[in-house]
């Protein structure tokens, strides 16, 4: 009995992160959020919506909304693309893969060297879709109260991410579409104004609705992991308000979240807190230049430096070599892409667009350019190498160099720079965020309609009434 007692006593006590999780959502407020995560969710928020515009006449959001239409309930909120209402969670599984239709929103940071740098969860979407269309379905919620929710639902699923250890995406799960799961809920449950039992039930609730495997990547399925977290965590919210019941600790434990889907999760992070240090501000948000896998960006604008400072037309390229780690080539996976969805995650396809057009955005990550007959051959001239020296450095930052031959027997060669364009440490600026809008609304809405979006993103804490957000959105696109 005694030698029992002792070992229980030098037991370390079992991690409670659900009931952290739950206090947090409970008590933060406004006036808690941090000036600089304020600013950086603005930030955000513009990106997002920027995103869902570009994402509205996409094939796989007209898919979608077809079979929403066809499905059509309660009208809580717009059906992005329509003038018609649904319900709150249906609305929010279209919008949310429009939002990740390009691949084109933000990144979380990870400092932790065991994590691949880049690979934790797109954080934006989720909690802002769900505050988004529950701010439709409730009414009266203001921008203060919106941003809140937006903000909470951010800093739970960043923690979660971070804290998670890496076997997570290492075995094949996508965490935007599992991790992104508890930002919906946190964002729509802080909105419901959730507390006690149903709170905890609802976190269970969207445990077990997690999902989202990485072999869709390249496919229509792979932004759809991003809705289906929108959907599931607006729906885990609903059903919690209701009373349906789940286990309250479901975070924890060994047949918790973070056990089954990660291997368990790294003790020493939870001093961390939620809330005490944002996420968004420390270590924060990559906002992507490009709308492709993060972890292309450095070796583009490295391609882009290269063909620029040498001038290099595309008929002068005898052949590219670049050299990577596994961190980068394993993800980054298709030889040649057949079509933009597949060139999000191709070297070859995104240098190849760099190569002939010096762009890589909307334009080229289309069906009709890669398909072209000049990217398809171009895309052929382009090998890809894993470097030992570069897998020897780690996977904490996205390490990357290029080799270009030239017909004319020359070289030009150099190395990505690891601080990328659009991470933490070299962020876009305000006006290069305000033209990523405008490039992802160019063809869906007017220059008018533009201007009133980013203006009412940047106040957007200080709206009436958040809903207003929803119809700066395509209320018709083409398709069908």
């Amino acid at each position: 009995m005694s030698v029992t007692q002792n070992t229980q006593a030098t037991m370390p006590a079992e991690p409670a992160v659900t009931a952290a999780a739950a206090e947090f959502v409970e008590t933060v407020e406004f006036g808690d959020i941090p000036a600089e995560a304020l600013r950086i969710a603005s930030r955000c928020l513009l990106d997002g919506l920027g995103l869902y515009v570009a994402g509205s006449n996409e094939h796989t959001v007209e898919i979608l909304a077809a079979e929403a239409l066809e499905s059509a309930g309660r009208t809580d909120a717009l059906l992005l693309g329509h003038d018609v209402k649904l319900p709150a969670a249906m609305a929010a599984r279209v919008l949310g893969t429009a939002g990740h239709a390009h691949d084109w929103d933000d990144s979380q940071v990870s400092v932790d060297p065991a994590h691949v740098y880049g690979l934790l969860t797109h954080p934006t979407i989720p909690p802002l879709t769900a505050a988004l269309v529950m701010a439709q379905r409730l009414g009266g919620i203001d921008g203060k109260r919106f941003m809140l929710a937006f903000l909470t639902g951010f800093e739970v699923e960043c923690k979660i991410s971070e804290w998670m250890l890496p076997q997570h995406y290492g075995r094949g799960m996508h965490s935007s579409g599992t991790v992104g799961t508890f930002g919906a809920f946190v964002a729509a449950a802080k909105l419901l104004g959730l507390e006690g039992e149903k709170l905890r039930w609802g976190f269970g609730i969207a445990a077990s609705f997690a999902a989202g495997i990485r072999c869709n990547f390249g496919t229509m399925t792979k932004p759809l992991h991003v809705g289906r977290a929108c959907e599931n965590g607006v729906t885990a919210a609903l059903l919690a308000a209701r009373g349906y019941t789940a286990d309250p600790q479901a975070l924890d434990g060994p047949w918790g979240f973070f056990a089954v889907h990660g291997g368990g999760l790294s003790p020493e992070k939870l001093e961390q807190g939620f809330g005490k240090t944002w996420s968004i501000v420390e270590p924060g948000v990559s906002i992507k230049p490009y709308p492709c896998g993060v972890l292309t960006h450095p070796t583009i604008d490295l391609m882009l430096r290269l063909v620029t400072e040498a001038n290099l037309a595309p008929e002068a390229i005898e052949s590219v070599e670049v050299h990577a780690g596994s961190n980068i080539l394993k993800p980054i996976r298709y030889p040649v892409a057949a079509n933009h969805l597949q060139a999000k995650f191709s070297l070859p396809a995104a240098l190849a667009m760099i190569a002939l057009a010096r762009r890589a955005g909307k334009r080229e990550f289309s069906d009709p350019f890669v398909a072209s007959e000049p990217m398809q051959a171009m895309q052929r001239r382009i090998r890809t190498r894993l470097d030992p020296e570069i897998e020897a450095q780690g996977f904490d930052k996205m390490r990357s160099r290029i080799t270009i031959r030239l017909k004319d027997g020359a070289e030009v060669a150099g190395w990505a720079d690891e601080r990328y364009r659009g991470g933490p440490e070299n962020p876009l600026t305000d006006a290069e965020l305000e033209q990523k809008a405008r490039s992802c609304c160019d063809g869906v809405l007017q220059q008018a309609e533009q201007n009133r979006l980013i203006e009412t993103a940047w106040r957007a804490a200080e709206l009436e009434d958040a809903a207003a957000l929803a119809t700066l959105l395509p209320r018709e696109t083409q398709g069908f």
